[in-house]
């Protein structure tokens, strides 16, 4: 249509990607996505009814500021330490951005992103997912939360789960335990249940059993270390391998502003890193 070839398309969509300061599309295989701020700045454009002059200063208002609310939902385990630094981290770095945080359970926040209501969604359950894009995705492996005083707690290594079911109580969750999200064999998961007398439908709860009744808990290490912070318990690795799944989800990236990317990138390097840590676990009192 406009009789030039491809590369000078794309050498055009460069210089001009220059001159404004921001990306103009998302490349994913062989296609292109505008961006948010290339649909903005596609609005200054559209009719020819704005001047040169104006075209340039709304090029510099969309480079220079991005103002707006980051809409979040999250789930309980990633809501009081992981999620606040990240906010924190965006929060200090661009003072015209909003947040907007709420904590659900994961089919809640997938039904809020798919509706447009949230932009971005942490949420705790094994892809796929339909109808929103995966921006990141992390396994973790899960503790044994246990009372400070138990003779376990200031040892090291990895505990046995098929031990520990032989001799000591748990509390479960929700009436059971979570044998098909951890992955754990139906062999065990009915050992600890029959060993559970306690049941709680949240880890905070589950930590506050532990801490006074002396049972024993399976948490995931971002829930374990918000207990921990909370005192009177502390937590060791086990020998079984159960994975607990982490996903950041948004409707899809060509919807998310800038600020929102990058709150994304925050939040991923502190997941990651995170799990580091716990699979180079070392004493059991985590801080």
């Amino acid at each position: 249509m406009m009789h030039i070839s491809q590369p000078s398309v794309s050498r055009l969509i460069a210089d001009l990607e220059r001159v404004v300061g921001f990306s103009l599309f998302l490349r994913s295989g062989r296609g292109l996505t505008p961006t948010v701020e290339a649909r903005a700045f596609y609005k200054g454009v559209e009719g020819m009814f704005v001047g040169v002059d104006r075209l340039e200063e709304l090029a510099r208002a969309i480079g220079t500021t991005r103002s707006g609310v980051i809409r979040i939902g999250t789930i309980q385990s990633i809501a009081t330490i992981e999620l606040p630094k990240a906010v924190n981290t965006i929060y200090r770095r661009l003072p015209e951005i909003g947040f907007m945080i709420q904590s659900r359970n994961t089919p809640a926040i997938l039904d809020a992103v798919q509706m447009h209501q949230l932009d971005i969604g942490v949420v705790g359950r094994q892809p796929p997912y339909d109808g929103v894009e995966v921006l990141f995705e992390i396994t973790a492996p899960y503790v044994c939360l246990m009372p400070e005083a138990h003779e376990l707690a200031d040892g090291s290594g990895l505990v046995d789960l098929e031990i520990l079911a032989e001799t000591e109580e748990f509390a479960a969750y929700g009436g059971a335990f979570p044998d098909s999200m951890m992955s754990m064999e139906s062999s065990l998961a009915q050992k600890i249940r029959n060993r559970s007398r306690l049941s709680a439908t949240n880890m905070p709860v589950a930590a506050a059993l532990v801490r006074e009744t002396g049972v024993l808990a399976i948490a995931d290490p971002f829930s374990a270390e918000q207990a921990v912070l909370m005192g009177g318990v502390v937590f060791r690795p086990i020998k079984q391998d159960l994975r607990y799944h982490v996903s950041i989800i948004a409707p899809g990236r060509d919807r998310l502003s800038r600020a929102a990317l990058e709150f994304v990138d925050v939040l991923s390097g502190q997941l990651s890193k995170r799990v580091r840590d716990i699979q180079r676990y070392g004493p059991p009192r985590h801080s």
